[in-house]
């Protein structure tokens, strides 16, 4: 198995589960939310495995609430083939940039992707005047 994707339910990779995985595992997609403990975070990341942290991962659902929330302000709705091509740019735009920090600065790509969150909110207050 090259590939775990922990889904639905969160903490099921903690310090007690994470010996149990495969060492042939060399990626981990967060599908659920909060489905590994910071111990055992830092196991993955002691081993080499690239991680696709949970609020990248999952995040094509609260996208598309968003999509369908647009669609009904504006009274216009897209097609279906739309939703999913705007959607993929969107998370596509997205993977890339934590990827981009995590290449730039050295990080494990939960760390990146804090990074660039975090960059974002306090790029968001700046405009805002509120810092």
């Amino acid at each position: 198995m090259d590939v775990l994707i922990p889904a639905a339910i969160e903490g099921q990779i903690t310090q007690e589960t994470v010996e149990q995985i495969s060492p042939q595992v060399k990626i981990v997609a967060e599908g659920a939310n909060g489905p590994t403990s910071p111990e055992a975070d830092e196991v993955l990341k002691a081993r080499g495995v690239f991680l696709v942290p949970d609020f990248l991962c999952n995040a094509g659902g609260v996208t598309v609430s968003y999509f369908e929330s647009v669609q009904n302000d504006a009274n216009y709705y897209w097609e279906h083939d739309n939703v999913l091509r705007r959607l993929d740019q969107k998370l596509t735009r997205a993977f890339r940039g934590v990827l981009g920090v995590s290449v730039e600065q050295g990080v494990y790509m939960r760390d990146a992707a804090y990074i660039v969150a975090i960059d974002r909110v306090v790029k968001a207050m700046e405009l805002r005047g509120w810092v």
